[in-house]
């Protein structure tokens, strides 16, 4: 079992798998992953059938503490990317070999 995919790694699969150079593959890899954050910053949900579905979350102002100091520190809202993985992939993931 390997410990992780880096963006790489991917590449290098993508470029194996479907023949292409490297550096074509590089491309389809970055235009995927820039079209995926592109429509998360325009608000839109992205639904990949079978794999799973990316999302913004939004999360609001609180009250946190500075964990070296213990003062109280206004933490402002932000949107948080969320992924939830579809029917089929959790399948895949739990389906004994």
């Amino acid at each position: 079992m390997r410990d992780g995919m880096t963006k790489a790694q991917l590449v290098e699969e993508v470029a194996r798998t479907t023949q292409l150079t490297k550096k074509h593959a590089e491309l389809i890899v970055n235009t995927v992953f820039e079209s995926i954050v592109e429509s998360l910053r325009d608000g839109e949900k992205i639904e990949l059938r079978g794999f799973g579905s990316f999302r913004i979350r939004q999360r609001g102002a609180r009250i946190g503490r500075n964990p070296k100091t213990g003062d109280r520190v206004d933490v402002p809202p932000k949107r948080i990317p969320y992924f939830k993985p579809g029917k089929e992939l959790k399948e895949l993931l739990n389906h004994d070999s």
